[in-house]
């Protein structure tokens, strides 16, 4: 079997291609109508809480992750407040329009996820998901109020793509301003620490802004390892900038999410429900 090629991306794919003819790359899936997206949105969704949950991401009542409607831009959907990330299934999310009004379901929503999410969907409209939890790598390297340096190569992949967002630090959000402030410091970001609090991720796709997280977090993780041990060494600007450019795409994080995926629906097939 022909060895994969390494070549530098132009196209925001995977910079490791398959050299045998006939073979190509996964793709995001396309659908006919909206009903259709919003089934699949909906289910990623769920599936990314599991994951969440299986990862030990949650924390109480703490932590949520969003969707903008394919059809409705002005409403996305989320976790009902208080309910365990490990037992989410797609007839348990709930639809927020930006007045914090539920238009679909009957449970409550978290109040600070509203203000933040609110804020970030409307001031990107490109912005499909957005994603936060209290993780305890996240939650002690926001206290330090500093990027992630590219110490490993996972860690470059949002090399120049996050930042820190102090405003209404370790408060809990309610006030629009700091989620304005949080929206205004994912411009241009995939990713941004709000310093005492977390990491907030958003992407292309529920899949993307999940991955994002769970990168963000393992590399919190070794960082605060590193450091503990020593002196990291960091990767150089050229190297670290060219590991970005391969694995920080839009659709590089879709696909690093397609493994997660596919084991949470062989483990937990009951959050299609």
């Amino acid at each position: 079997m022909a060895a994969p090629t390494q070549e530098p991306s132009t196209d925001g794919m995977s910079a490791f291609r398959p050299s045998q003819e006939g073979i190509e790359m996964p793709q995001p899936p396309s659908f006919a109508t909206s009903a259709e997206e919003r089934l699949h949105r909906k289910q990623q969704l769920a599936g990314a809480f599991r994951i969440f949950g299986k990862f030990g991401f949650g924390e109480g009542i703490a932590g949520h992750i969003t969707v903008r409607d394919p059809e409705d831009p002005h409403m996305f959907w989320v976790n009902p407040f208080g309910m365990s990330f490990r037992h989410i299934r797609v007839s348990d999310l709930i639809a927020v329009n930006h007045h914090g009004d539920v238009v679909h379901g009957k449970k409550p929503v978290n109040q600070a996820g509203f203000v933040i999410h609110s804020a970030v969907h409307a001031a990107h409209p490109d912005v499909v998901a957005a994603a936060h939890a209290h993780s305890v790598y996240g939650k002690a390297w926001s206290s330090l109020a500093r990027p992630l340096d590219p110490i490993t190569q996972d860690a470059c992949a949002l090399y120049e793509n996050h930042g820190v967002v102090t405003e209404g630090r370790g408060a809990v959000v309610l006030d629009p301003e700091v989620g304005r402030a949080l929206a205004t410091g994912l411009t241009g970001r995939k990713m941004v620490f709000h310093q005492n609090h977390g990491i907030f991720t958003v992407g292309d796709t529920v899949a993307e802004a999940a991955w994002w997280f769970v990168n963000t977090e393992r590399n919190c993780q070794a960082q605060l390892l590193a450091e503990a041990a020593g002196t990291p060494t960091q990767i150089d600007h050229a190297n670290a900038k060219f590991t970005a450019e391969q694995t920080g795409s839009a659709y590089s994080g879709w696909f690093s999410f397609q493994p997660l995926w596919d084991e949470i629906v062989r483990t937990d097939p009951d959050l299609f429900d």
